[in-house]
């Protein structure tokens, strides 16, 4: 396998516009996820850039950027459009899309999701288990249901699965084989889609199979201003 890092980052947001910039300690939000992503050694960096300041802020922390349409209706379809004009050659076989809001994700969990990219599988994700009642009933929090062999049966915003015992919150990273990247984008948003508002739906909806490793951190996306408060102070605890 070859794979690259692709960071989705766009200034559109409805709750933080403006946030792949926003500032953590002298550098935007962006930078910090360039950082981390360079950190996991899972290939090169490249970011999709929605706006002009968004590509000039990545080469500035030593990746690669490409200008895509802040009209695309989603990271994985800007992941595309960017890893096509990047690499038409086609040296990279798989893509992940590292989301540009996720400034505390650890870089060795990025590896460990590349990891988990087992064969047969179209696309690798992770997931964090919680005992605490509060994210079980969080929409928010999206569950994923998993076989005894990581395979993903579903995600959801519900509480699930039912009974005793932890739930599995889905970290938001995406492992794709190129070929699976590409029928995913191509193909229209489905019902349990749209319902959930959860784009993995789509991919186990078209019968794909996605597989999932758990990890003990839960690295929480910044989606708010008070989210942004809390990056800044996890990220100020570092040396």
């Amino acid at each position: 396998m070859n794979s690259i890092i692709v960071i989705p980052a766009r200034m559109a947001a409805s709750r933080l516009p403006g946030k792949p910039m926003a500032d953590i300690h002298g550098r935007p939000m962006v930078a910090w996820v360039v950082a981390l992503a360079r950190a996991a050694n899972s290939g090169p960096v490249l970011v999709a850039a929605g706006e002009p300041e968004i590509e000039a802020a990545a080469r500035v922390a030593g990746a690669e950027a490409v200008l895509t349409d802040p009209a695309l209706p989603s990271g994985s379809d800007r992941v595309f459009a960017a890893l096509q004009a990047f690499d038409p050659d086609r040296r990279y076989d798989i893509a992940v899309n590292l989301q540009g809001d996720m400034p505390t994700m650890a870089p060795a969990d990025i590896a460990r999701a590349v990891a988990a990219l087992r064969a047969g599988a179209d696309i690798a994700t992770l997931v964090s288990p919680s005992s605490n009642a509060a994210d079980r009933d969080n929409p928010n929090i999206v569950k994923a249901i998993r076989a005894a062999d990581g395979r993903c049966l579903a995600f959801t915003r519900a509480p699930a699965p039912w009974g005793e015992g932890p739930i599995e919150r889905h970290v938001g990273i995406y492992v794709y084989r190129r070929e699976a990247l590409a029928r995913f984008v191509a193909t229209p948003p489905s019902p349990l889609e749209v319902r959930e508002k959860l784009e993995q739906m789509r991919a186990l909806e078209m019968g794909m199979t996605i597989t999932a490793d758990a990890i003990a951190d839960f690295p929480k996306g910044v989606d708010s201003p008070a989210d942004l408060d809390a990056a800044r102070a996890e990220l100020g605890k570092m040396p």
